[in-house]
């Protein structure tokens, strides 16, 4: 099994293979407890028209995302999975929307498959790619706006790529580094309530769930995430 590590859109237009696109800071943390939560599926979008299309067409669909980390006028949450933690999603439709992650998703048009990527379930997508045994595996650290690196992708991209190889990762040394890292001053300021301090716990809650989501195409550049379980994926 070939492993790539790349980085930022561009990482995402140049996966192959089994791709995992991974945004710590909040996208695919936030998804993750949005599934745990009950969530039947969650379609991914790149533009604000597009999400408000949707619910116009479909009222009962839940608007979730952000843009330059606030939550958008007219939206039901933000990115924030302390927003969402006790929030009950049982049966619903999620549309998301966010600056880098879900942009990374419906990028990686080359890749044979592509699933998330968080810290949140890292182990449980170690497991689902050593199950499905792909020729290439590429990780991709989606950074921020597109253009610029993050000390918590490209960890989490370093923790999934120790953990194909049999190294488990120091989670309590990552949370001291991320902890003064750039992506994570947001967290420590009081006056930025769309970024509560408990979002940075959550989203470092290594292996919290035990599934994986898989992103499937739809119509235009909407992706469809859906949950899959590793006890019933593994007995399959």
């Amino acid at each position: 099994m070939k492993i790539r590590q790349l980085s930022l859109l561009d990482g995402a237009r140049e996966a192959t293979g089994l791709a995992v696109v991974i945004d710590v800071f909040r996208a695919f943390s936030v998804a993750c407890y949005a599934f745990a939560n009950g969530a039947e599926k969650m379609l991914l979008v790149k533009e604000l028209d597009e999400a408000f299309d949707y619910k116009q067409r479909h009222p009962q669909m839940v608007l979730l995302g952000e843009r330059r980390g606030k939550k958008v006028d007219g939206f039901d949450f933000g990115n924030s999975p302390t927003e969402i933690e006790s929030v009950d999603f049982s049966g619903q439709t999620i549309v998301h929307t966010t600056t880098n992650g879900t942009a990374g998703v419906v990028a990686a048009v080359r890749a044979d498959e592509v699933i998330t990527g968080s810290f949140s379930n890292a182990a449980a997508i170690c497991r689902y790619v050593k199950h499905r045994n792909p020729a290439e595996v590429t990780l991709v650290a989606m950074g921020v706006f597109n253009r610029e690196r993050r000390e918590e992708d490209e960890l989490c991209s370093q923790a999934i790529a120790g953990l194909l190889g049999g190294v488990k990762p120091d989670m309590a040394e990552i949370r001291h580094q991320l902890r003064s890292c750039r992506g994570a001053r947001k967290f420590f300021i009081p006056k930025k309530h769309w970024a509560p301090e408990r979002d940075f716990e959550l989203c470092l809650a290594a292996d919290r769930f035990d599934f994986v989501l898989q992103a499937r195409r739809r119509e235009g550049d909407t992706v469809e995430l859906r949950r899959l379980d590793m006890a019933t994926t593994q007995e399959s």
